[in-house]
């Protein structure tokens, strides 16, 4: 009997674009993980806790929203804050923050994903920095081209200024405000290029949620 022959086994074939395009998501998508990677350094030396005085306020605040509501929460008197004034917490903070961590928080709780919102408010920063590396790159794209976004985009992921404001435990405004900021930029540059409604809607939006989360919104405010 003859052994019939054999075939071998080929590799999908991809054009150059669709080579081209992962590459880029490749880049993009490592440059993301080594954003959230480079964050976890605290974590993993030592344990997840909130440290510094700031991020431990805000993570109080938080979880006072998650376990008494935004009403309660924006009604609240602490008299542990500013000491013996005591502090009017609506008016006085900016909510943005406190009201993200416990929005993922509640989504997490009704998948039935089990996490103390302290584990949400201690990786909140690093898991924005990942975003911002994805608007960066957008943001790029739009102003230069996909080849300039990438390189912006794996430049922001290890710059350090942005990393020593958003290590993990570090839960303060500026996790998640130069997200909104960048995020803000992309909007606007969309909506100034394309002209329509619907950028126009998005930018004040995203212009809207950088102010309930930083004060430094007053740079972008003659946009």
């Amino acid at each position: 009997m003859t052994a019939e022959p054999q075939t071998k086994a080929k590799l999908p074939y991809l054009s150059s674009d669709k080579q081209l395009t992962f590459i880029k998501l490749s880049v993009l998508s490592m440059a993301a993980i080594l954003s959230f990677a480079t964050r976890l350094f605290s974590v993993l030396r030592f344990e997840s806790v909130i440290h510094e005085f700031d991020p431990y306020f805000n993570y109080r605040t938080t979880r006072y929203l998650t376990e008494e509501g935004f009403y309660n929460f924006h009604n609240w008197f602490d008299d542990r804050a500013w000491y013996p004034l005591g502090r009017i917490i609506g008016g006085t903070i900016y909510p943005g923050l406190m009201v993200t961590s416990a929005t993922l928080y509640n989504v997490m709780q009704f998948f039935n994903i089990t996490i103390d919102i302290r584990n949400v408010c201690v990786f909140l920063a690093p898991f924005f920095s990942s975003l911002t590396t994805i608007v960066t790159y957008l943001l790029t794209k739009e102003l230069k081209d996909e080849g300039a976004g990438l390189v912006a985009a794996a430049m922001i992921a290890i710059v350090p200024g942005y990393i020593s404001r958003s290590v993990a435990g570090s839960y303060d405004n500026e996790g998640i405000a130069i997200f909104c900021m960048l995020l803000t930029y992309y909007f606007w540059i969309k909506a100034v290029n394309t002209g329509t409604i619907l950028w126009a809607t998005m930018t004040a939006l995203a212009y809207f949620y950088m102010v309930s989360s930083w004060g430094g919104y007053v740079f972008l405010i003659n946009l």
